[in-house]
């Protein structure tokens, strides 16, 4: 199901994207030289640099303005709701048409002059058109202190709140957008654009430092990884991954993923699954992870996980049955705990069987089982005995992806755009819940800092960053206004990748946005680099 181009947005949002399309479509070649456009319509004033970085890769780095946008500090009434999968109190910026009157009612009398207005769905493909929910709120302020201290008297009074900057929502237009676009053009291009993790798949690293490393022309943050040790192990990645021709992690279900084949000669965008089979003679069993701790899913999206199988970002599953093979790229002490592990060596013969523990040592893999996944491994792991372990990798039309040594996958969600229309499928891809909107509101449908890759009709790679929660000033894009501007610049595929603090980009080894993180530059999981030629 496709939706036609930027349906159900804000005609706002649209306009305020359209001098980001003029500007980008027209022949920005000249190294160095500045382009501006400005919109009579909106006053929208678009600034562009452009500077050939090799022979077919280009970096455009724009600021896109609206000084007729005046944001400011405000307080947003909360509405009280159950989190869908627990039960638990939680919290959602929008409520019903009946609570928000009866929360403006209440307001007042206690003094405020609260403004309700109606949300509607953005234009996603899978979640419904209409009403979202009404949104509360009291007054616009200067500054972020006036605000709080507003929120303290709304507090008192009995409502919980948030103090939120209003140039983050989606019906009004952003005042500054910071972007920086790079086109790599294969046919011209005679290096290479490839996913990595830098040899271990269980760390993090900044961009550029990886950037530095490889002496690579561009960076960019690649797919979601784990950031907390409750989660597992920080820095694996929650999502597909594929580096030199390998998996190291599998899928969250069905999710959008950037494939970068031959060294990103071939590139493509497709959801796609995984199925990894352990085999010992005719016995087989399911593993369901590559490189994670056993029992822990984040973003879930595996069968038998708990509260959901489905993907849901940013969540943790449990599971007390699996089994999970790890790679050499695994530089880490493997998980311990209740459990069997069986390490194979480079012919796939049992070395050992035993306890949880140790690291994986070169040309060697590791399987550990949990639950009757340790009593499957118990069964069927001898020393000396052959266990197999085959990998599938499906896209959305059940074609299979064949892994060589020069392709890499990088992995997160949504899919913004497919075959030349905006789709963005947020609730499939687990990032919003039309039955729950204390989930995912703000990640997908707030300006936020974000990172997004496309493919044009002829066949150029678009690696895209928007700075955002005000880093240099400019407050970022919802999911819609990131499908609409790749779409702007003819990408016909598109997804989103990792944001917030995450996003990134490097140039010749310099780090050109700001990232939003306080502390700066985020270490991440994979990040996505444009090699130049070795020989």
């Amino acid at each position: 199901m496709h939706n036609s181009p930027g349906s159900g947005r804000n005609p706002r949002a649209r306009l305020a994207l359209g001098v980001a399309t003029l500007a980008l479509v027209a022949p920005l070649t000249v190294s160095g030289v500045a382009a501006a456009d400005t919109s009579a319509s909106t006053g929208t004033v678009a600034q562009w640099t452009t500077r050939t970085v090799a022979p077919g890769v280009e970096v455009r780095t724009g600021t896109i303005k609206n000084p007729a946008a005046a944001p400011g500090w405000t307080v947003t009434v909360q509405a009280e709701t159950k989190a869908r999968f627990t039960g638990a109190q939680a919290w959602a910026a929008v409520g019903t048409e009946s609570w928000a009157s009866q929360t403006a009612d209440r307001l007042r009398t206690a003094g405020f002059e609260p403004v309700a207005t109606r949300i509607p769905w953005p234009g996603y493909s899978d979640t419904p058109r209409g009403l979202m929910g009404v949104r509360v709120r009291i007054g616009s302020y200067p500054t972020q202190d006036a605000a709080r201290s507003v929120a303290s008297q709304v507090t008192a009074a009995g409502f919980r709140n948030v103090v939120e900057w209003a140039g983050y929502d989606a019906d009004q237009p952003a005042d500054v957008e910071n972007i920086n676009v790079t086109v790599i053009d294969p046919h011209r291009f005679r290096g290479t654009v490839e996913a990595t993790h830098d040899g271990n798949v269980a760390q993090r690293e900044t961009t550029s430092s990886v950037a530095a490393k490889l002496g690579s022309l561009v960076g960019v943050n690649g797919g979601f990884f784990l950031t907390s040790d409750a989660d597992g192990v920080q820095g694996t990645m929650a999502g597909i991954g594929a580096y030199d021709g390998e998996l190291t992690s599998m899928a969250v279900g069905s999710r959008a993923a950037l494939i970068l084949e031959d060294g990103g000669r071939r590139t493509r965008i497709a959801d796609l699954t995984t199925t990894v089979t352990a085999r010992a003679g005719h016995a087989e069993h399911a593993v369901e992870g590559v490189n994670r701790t056993p029992g822990l899913l984040r973003n879930c999206g595996r069968p038998g996980a708990i509260p959901t199988a489905e993907p849901r970002h940013d969540t943790t599953c449990t599971t007390t049955d699996e089994l999970v093979k790890f790679t050499d790229d695994y530089v880490h002490a493997l998980p311990t705990g209740p459990g069997v592990q069986v390490v194979l060596n480079s012919k796939d013969r049992v070395v050992s069987v035993g306890d949880r523990t140790g690291t994986v040592a070169p040309g060697q893999t590791v399987l550990q089982g949990i639950g009757p996944a340790a009593s499957w491994l118990t069964a069927h792991a001898k020393v000396g005995a052959k266990i197999s372990v085959t990998e599938d990798i499906r896209d959305d039309h059940g074609r299979k992806v064949r892994l060589g040594k020069d392709d890499s996958i990088v992995s997160a969600a949504p899919t913004l755009v497919e075959d030349g229309r905006i789709r963005i499928d947020a609730a499939t891809e687990g990032v919003v819940d039309p039955l729950d909107l204390s989930f995912g509101f703000a990640w997908a449908n707030n300006r936020q800092p974000r990172t997004m890759a496309g493919i044009d009709r002829q066949g150029r790679l678009l690696l895209v960053t928007v700075d955002g929660r005000l880093s240099g000033g400019s407050e970022g894009f919802t999911l819609a206004e990131g499908a609409a501007f790749m779409r702007s610049l003819g990408a016909v595929d598109a997804l989103n990748l990792d944001g917030g603090g995450s996003s990134t980009t490097v140039v010749n080894g310099t780090l050109v946005n700001r990232p939003s993180d306080a502390t700066g530059e985020r270490p991440v999981g994979d990040t996505i680099q444009v090699l130049p030629r070795t020989r």
